[in-house]
C-alpha cells in the first residue's frame, strides 16, 4: 500500500503533468483560483502552491471566493482565510448578491452560477490574472461528455484550456488527470473540511445518475473512467457520421 506522503506526491505530479502536457501555467503567469471551498478546490490550490515552491520558475498564485449574500451557500471565512495563509497565498472574498428572492421560477443554479462566474471573471481582470483555474477533474468532464451526449447531442465537455473573451482570459483545469476518486482521498489524508453547503437547489439528479452509469462501466472494464477521457482526444473522423449538409 501506498504511503500517505508518496500518494500526496503522487498527485502533485499528476497536476504537474496536465501543467506541462496542456501548457496550462508558465513562468511568470498570473493564475486566480476559484476557490469554493469544497474539497476539489482546496485540493487544486494546495497542490498548485506546493508545486510552486520547488519549481525553478515563479508564477503568482491568488485564491478568489464568491459569497451568495441570500445565504443559498454558506461560506466558512475563518476556515479559508486560515488555509490561504498556511499556504503563503492572497484570498480575495467577494459577496454578491442573485437578485432573486425564495419563491423565483427561473433555474436558480444556472443564475447562480452564471453570476458567480462573471465575479470571478472580473476578480481576476483586477488580479491581473490572464488565468483562472478550476477544481474540475476527469469525472467532471467526462459526467459531462456523457450528459452533453445524452440531453444535447453534442460532443463537447470540459477542457483542460479554454481561452474567453478573445484570449484576455484562459481557464485552466490542472486537475484534469486525476479522478474524483484521487481527490476525496487526498482530501482524506489531509484532513480537508469541505464547505458546507446548505443550498436547496443543489441536487443534480442527471449528473448523480450519469456518475451511477460511469461506475456501471467501470465494473465492466476498470479502465473504462480513463478510456473514455482518453477518447475526448482520440476521435476517428472517418468512421463517424459527417456533420450535416444542407436541411432535412
Amino acid at each position: 500500500m501506498q504511503s500517505e506522503d508518496h500518494y500526496i506526491e503522487k498527485t502533485i505530479k499528476a497536476v504537474g503533468k496536465a501543467i506541462n502536457r496542456y501548457g496550462l501555467i508558465k513562468k511568470d503567469d498570473r493564475v486566480a483560483v476559484a476557490l469554493s471551498g469544497g474539497t476539489d478546490s482546496l485540493v487544486l490550490l494546495e497542490s498548485l502552491a506546493l508545486r510552486k515552491k520547488r519549481l525553478p520558475i515563479d508564477y503568482f498564485l491568488a485564491a478568489v471566493h464568491v459569497e451568495i449574500s441570500e445565504g443559498f451557500y454558506r461560506s466558512d471565512r475563518g476556515h479559508l482565510e486560515e488555509f490561504c495563509g498556511r499556504l503563503g497565498v492572497p484570498l480575495v472574498w467577494r459577496t454578491i448578491s442573485l437578485g432573486i428572492d425564495a419563491d423565483f421560477r427561473e433555474t436558480p443554479c444556472f443564475i447562480c452560477s452564471k453570476k458567480r462566474r462573471n465575479e470571478l471573471f472580473k476578480a481576476a481582470d483586477e488580479l491581473g490574472c490572464r488565468a483562472l483555474a478550476f477544481g474540475h477533474h476527469m469525472d467532471d468532464a467526462i459526467e459531462t461528455l456523457m450528459l452533453n451526449m445524452v440531453f444535447s447531442g453534442s460532443m463537447s465537455s470540459m477542457p483542460p484550456s479554454l481561452e474567453i473573451f478573445g484570449g484576455a482570459l484562459k481557464i485552466i483545469r490542472p486537475l484534469i488527470l486525476i479522478t474524483g476518486e484521487d481527490v476525496k482521498r487526498y482530501a482524506g489524508i489531509r484532513g480537508f473540511k469541505g464547505q458546507m453547503k446548505e443550498c436547496r437547489f443543489g441536487s443534480d439528479t442527471k449528473r448523480n445518475e450519469m456518475r451511477r452509469i460511469i461506475a456501471e462501466f467501470q465494473h465492466m472494464n476498470k479502465k473504462a473512467r480513463t478510456n473514455i477521457f482518453r477518447a475526448m482526444s482520440n476521435i476517428h473522423g472517418m468512421y463517424l457520421p459527417p456533420r450535416k449538409t444542407g436541411q432535412e
